[in-house]
């Protein structure tokens, strides 16, 4: 079993956590009408990680938006993917500004 240090470093993949949390929690929205399920899920799913692991630091790295070095590398990278979904392209600035709220850097990767 791996033993982990105490109080680790985290970096989170918020991309992953957004897909996962996207298609694992209800199609939630705000008095607006404005979807926020998943970022209602990967929030929750921060809070959890930050909760049990207690880091000295975090932070969350999401996917450069357009094509990257690896859409170069590998012709057919993620094309079998369909396009995002617009209700869940609409939460990612509203996530990003919230987890800079709670403090913690929020990146992109580099294309």
């Amino acid at each position: 079993m791996v033993q982990i240090p105490e109080n680790p470093l985290i970096l989170v993949d918020g991309s992953s956590y957004l897909y996962r949390a996207y298609h694992a929690f209800p199609p939630l929205t705000n008095s607006a009408g404005e979807p926020t399920g998943a970022m209602y899920g990967v929030l929750n799913m921060l809070r959890s990680l930050i909760m049990q692991y207690q880091p000295t630091h975090a932070a969350v790295v999401f996917d450069a938006k357009g094509k990257t070095f690896r859409d170069e590398l590998f012709e057919h990278y993620k094309s079998h993917r369909p396009p995002m979904p617009d209700d869940l392209r609409a939460q990612i600035e509203p996530l990003h500004a919230m987890v800079k709220a709670m403090g913690y850097p929020c990146w992109q990767s580099l294309a």
